[in-house]
């Protein structure tokens, strides 16, 4: 199984849990390739069987505006009936920006695995466990 582990990372903190759900998709016999979203696209989605996106919240607890939303909002369409998961950190807030995603991919017809993944700054240990179970997940 091919899966994509699509990040956007601002000071590390998401990067090192994209890392994480790498290595539970490769613990369970799954092909992980991190991509950031300038990497990913609708047509890129074709190759493979299953995603991990990553973003952590911006502003007002919203997805990255740049770069990972725009991916986002132009693959979405592509993604209906697929298998995905969802991960990322915050500073701020209570994880507003993480249940609007979500509610967003349901609404688009996106299969989520499993609970999404959040914490607030670095990932510690118990974060970086359940990441490697959300890559897990996704090799099911």
């Amino acid at each position: 199984m091919k899966i994509a582990v699509v990040y956007w990372s601002g000071t590390g903190n998401t990067e090192a849990m994209a890392n994480a759900v790498a290595d539970g998709i490769k613990a369970n016999g799954g092909e992980a390739v991190l991509l950031t979203p300038a990497d990913f696209d609708a047509a890129k989605a074709a190759e493979f069987d299953a995603f991990a996106f990553g973003c952590s919240a911006q502003g007002a607890e919203v997805l990255e505006e740049g770069e990972f939303d725009p991916m986002f909002t132009a693959v979405e369409g592509s993604l209906s009936g697929k298998k995905a998961a969802l991960f990322g950190s915050y500073g701020w807030g209570d994880g507003e920006w993480m249940r609007s995603w979500e509610d967003r991919c349901k609404a688009d017809g996106i299969t989520l695995v499993c609970d999404s993944v959040i914490c607030q700054e670095a990932p510690d240990d118990d974060a970086t466990e359940n990441c490697k179970a959300l890559g897990a997940a996704l090799t099911k």
